[in-house]
């Protein structure tokens, strides 16, 4: 088995996990990612066009995805989620939405790779115009039948001080906006806090599994260390 580190820059800091083949032996906060052993994968220094593999097929980079058509970027450590989820899910085809920082991806999966995206910035929003951490389902069909009125449904929800309403119109118009990848989908979330999105997906009679990020990790880890050959 190889001493090796996956290193990235996170919301903290610089996040290390140092390896040792499939086995994690410290997740730490460093500095920089110098003073750990063996080789060190990147996460994030690179990109990657979609459609691609979940994982790279060689070298020390996990890349960010990246989309032409609509433009999108998504990190690194989203992929180190989704193999992780796969490693749980085997043979899974269906759709991710996975909650990075305050943007939502819906990231179509066939086959092993990543196909296409749709990224919306609803938790940015949800945050900035504080929205709450639950739907009101009569605002969430009101806006996925008339997504041209969001912006008027948000100043009426926002004078009558309903934080759920708030919420809901906005992921109505977000499911309005990506229902070609969840209509007649399965869907994995992957959130640290699915609620509103779990509601949302449950009012539209949607199949759905979640997983907090963290949870997904380790199992991230061990496939990407077998993929590179670390774990022989």
């Amino acid at each position: 088995m190889s001493d090796w580190a996956l290193i990235g820059r996170a919301a903290e800091g610089v996040r290390v996990f140092q390896m040792q083949g499939a086995e994690l032996i410290r997740d730490v906060i460093a500095p920089d990612g110098g003073g750990f052993l063996g080789p060190k994968v990147i996460v994030g220094e690179a990109a990657e066009e979609l459609p691609a593999p979940i994982l790279p097929e060689d070298g020390l980079l996990l890349p960010n995805w990246e989309q032409a058509g609509p433009p999108d970027v998504i990190s690194g450590w989203v992929r180190l989620w989704i193999a992780g989820a796969l490693a749980r899910h085997e043979q899974w085809d269906g759709v991710i939405c996975a909650m990075h920082g305050d943007l939502t991806h819906w990231i179509l999966i066939s086959a092993n790779e990543a196909v296409s995206a749709q990224t919306t910035l609803t938790p940015r929003l949800i945050a900035a115009l504080g929205g709450a951490n639950a739907i009101c389902p009569d605002a969430l069909a009101d806006t996925m039948s008339q997504p041209e009125r969001l912006a008027s449904h948000l100043r009426k929800a926002e004078v009558m001080g309903d934080a759920k309403a708030l919420t809901g119109h906005l992921l109505g118009a977000e499911l309005a906006a990506t229902r070609p990848y969840w209509l007649g989908q399965q869907v994995l979330v992957i959130s640290e806090k699915p609620e509103a999105q779990n509601q949302a997906l449950e009012v539209q009679s949607v199949p759905y599994t979640t997983h907090h990020p963290e949870a997904l990790v380790g199992a991230g880890l061990t496939a990407l260390a077998q993929r590179l050959g670390f774990a022989a």
